[in-house]
């Protein structure tokens, strides 16, 4: 007894299960690659490039702290240099 093995082709699995059954098999197989691809390939990327923006993030509040530090050390400055001016005003009308 001999088992031959069939050799299908398009045609012949249209004409033997017909075309909704062969659309499924094939919607099904293109779900799996693309499945296979985003899980293989996308997937890595983005917790690499999620792990990059974390670090990104950090670096932007790291820099809004310093230019906060700054500000507030420039606002000192000039609050100092306002009091000097002040005080020089007041020395200058005192004299007169």
């Amino acid at each position: 007894m001999e088992v031959e093995q069939a050799d299908y082709t398009i045609i012949q699995i249209l004409a033997e299960f017909g075309f909704a059954i062969t659309a499924v098999i094939g919607l099904g197989y293109f779900i799996y690659f693309i499945w296979n691809f985003i899980s293989e390939n996308i997937d890595p990327k983005i917790e690499e490039m999620h792990h990059q923006l974390i670090r990104v993030i950090d670096q932007v509040r790291m820099l809004d702290n310093d230019l906060i530090r700054l500000q507030e050390k420039v606002d000192v400055v000039i609050t100092l240099k306002e009091n000097e001016r002040l005080r020089k005003e007041k020395e200058n009308v005192d004299k007169d």
